[in-house]
């Protein structure tokens, strides 16, 4: 199965639609690659934790720390041009904690086809000043 940028994928990780909201988003640059040109799965493993870390700060209305990241599975390679979109859906919460599911879409040459990636499961816990955990506050509305 050929996977370079623009050409088709089909197959595990080709979901018709992500699954939760656009976290965030960004250029996959030469900086990020390797020498084959492949983005490297750490920067995208980040970008993941970025991406939870908003969601998570703004469900917890305020500091959260990721404490596990419980699976990851990359898919599909990314590639240097590709947009990289991050989705975040919030699966479960707890008194502290939060598990939230990420799934990274690639957009093929910033504007081909979108790709499911990488997707993972991330835990991430409200702290107070101090860095200790404290209650995630009710959810509003």
């Amino acid at each position: 199965m050929s996977n370079g940028p623009g050409e088709s994928v089909t197959g595990a990780g080709n979901d018709a639609e992500p699954d939760g909201e656009l976290a965030l988003r960004t250029l996959c640059m030469p900086a990020v690659a390797n020498p084959s040109g492949d983005i490297f799965g750490g920067w995208v493993l980040a970008q993941m934790d970025i991406a939870g870390g908003i969601t998570a700060s703004q469900r917890a209305k305020g500091r959260v720390a990721t404490v596990a990241v419980d699976a990851m599975t990359f898919h599909r390679p990314v590639f240097v041009g590709d947009v990289l979109c991050i989705y975040a859906a919030i699966k479960a919460v707890g008194r502290t904690s939060m598990a939230l599911e990420l799934e990274a879409w690639a957009l093929r040459g910033r504007q081909g086809e979108r790709v499911k990636v990488t997707e993972g499961r991330f835990t991430f816990v409200a702290i107070d000043e101090n860095g200790r955990p404290r209650p995630v506050p009710p959810e509003e509305g």
